[in-house]
């Protein structure tokens, strides 16, 4: 297939008005192609609560316009000469929330070096971001992606389309802290929030072998869901005054889903172990998250952050899921009605993560 043979078209966002279900469908021009690229079909694409923080310019002005969208699945139709991976025309693969970094262009920052380019200062992102070359990234709320092919993903053959796309961001970002701080045999973990993130936590956690998962949330109301999904205990904090004392010291590491920057967050490190570390994946719209010094020193607390994961990690992420059968709980929503769907989503209906399916 040409490159003259498809149009790069989409649902963009214009302006903040975007969010509320004011996407415009309308072609764009993607990065200019180099032969380290891939292009890609896209078939899915999950909805990520980056995509409405990204719409609305919650995180900052965003370039419009803009086409979201970062957790694509798809067939890949172009690959360059250059490319990495093994990856062919035919094959089926995607894309997270990263697709370029300083290893694209022979850099040798720190993170890179790690491989772990989620955290290079030249980090590109999927969409809403200037590659090196000076081309635009936009997202999967499209007919077609392209990435370059050092942040395309195989897909593995037991893995449905619709369930790996939001593995590719949502997953990740739940897998890779769980994985690099110890997640394992004879931990405990509490996951706050039960959410896309917050359900992958469980997911992961529970695959990755923990002895016992803590689901919290402010109300009951997702009690049955967290169990169900494999949580042994939950906790809602908001319907008991004493789950901080009844729970302390109790758990090992705790993951939080969570983007307010109101959260119980002295009461959560209570919770921790000796040494214990919480580790904050939200990112809140409404203020910086504060905690006072005593909450992290009398215990040793440690404090962390994540954010989305490696290419590497994501295989791997991917090949634990296809061994243990990771199932996510997902809803399929037509690409034709992404406005729709990205409102459902604000609201909180999701159970627990969209993916948008193309029929065109």
């Amino acid at each position: 297939m040409g490159q003259s043979d498809y149009k790069f078209q989409g649902w963009m966002g214009l302006s903040p008005e975007a969010s509320q279900g004011k996407m415009v469908w309308q072609e764009f021009e993607p990065k200019p192609w180099e032969e380290t690229d891939v292009d890609i079909k896209v078939t899915h694409c999950g909805i990520c609560g980056t995509d409405m923080h990204t719409l609305r310019s919650g995180w900052g002005p965003t370039d419009y316009p803009c086409c979201v969208g970062h957790e694509i699945v798809g067939i890949a139709i172009r690959v360059g000469s250059q490319a990495v991976g093994g990856i062919q025309v035919g094959d089926r693969v995607g894309v997270g929330a990263q697709s370029g970094a300083c290893l694209n262009y022979n850099g040798k920052c720190k993170a890179c070096a790690a491989g772990l380019p989620q955290h290079c200062p030249h980090l590109v992102t999927t969409y809403n971001a200037t590659y090196a070359n000076g081309g635009k990234s936009y997202g999967g709320y499209s007919l077609y992606n392209r990435s370059p092919s050092s942040f395309v993903i195989k897909i593995p053959d037991t893995i449905p389309s619709a369930e790996a796309a939001p593995m590719l961001c949502a997953g990740v970002t739940a897998y890779s802290p769980l994985r690099q701080y110890g997640c394992g045999p004879g931990k405990s973990i509490g996951i706050i929030g039960v959410g896309g993130l917050g359900h992958f936590g469980i997911l992961f956690a529970k695959a990755l072998g923990a002895d016992r998962v803590v689901a919290i949330s402010r109300k009951s109301d997702k009690k049955e869901d967290a169990l169900k999904l494999g949580a042994d205990e939950y906790i809602a904090t908001a319907e008991d005054d004493g789950w901080a004392t009844k729970h302390a010291q109790s758990l090992d590491l705790i993951i939080s889903t969570a983007s307010s920057s109101k959260m119980p967050i002295v009461e959560y490190t209570q919770l921790l172990r000796f040494r214990g570390t919480l580790v904050q994946l939200g990112v809140p719209e409404d203020g910086p998250l504060e905690i006072p010094a005593y909450s992290l020193i009398n215990q040793g607390i440690k404090l962390g952050g994540s954010v989305i994961g490696s290419p590497e990690e994501i295989s791997e992420m991917l090949q634990l899921a296809a061994e243990k059968k990771v199932r996510p709980w997902i809803q399929e929503r037509s690409m034709k009605e992404a406005n729709l769907a990205i409102q459902d989503m604000d609201k909180g209906h999701a159970r627990y993560r969209y993916v948008l399916v193309n029929e065109w």
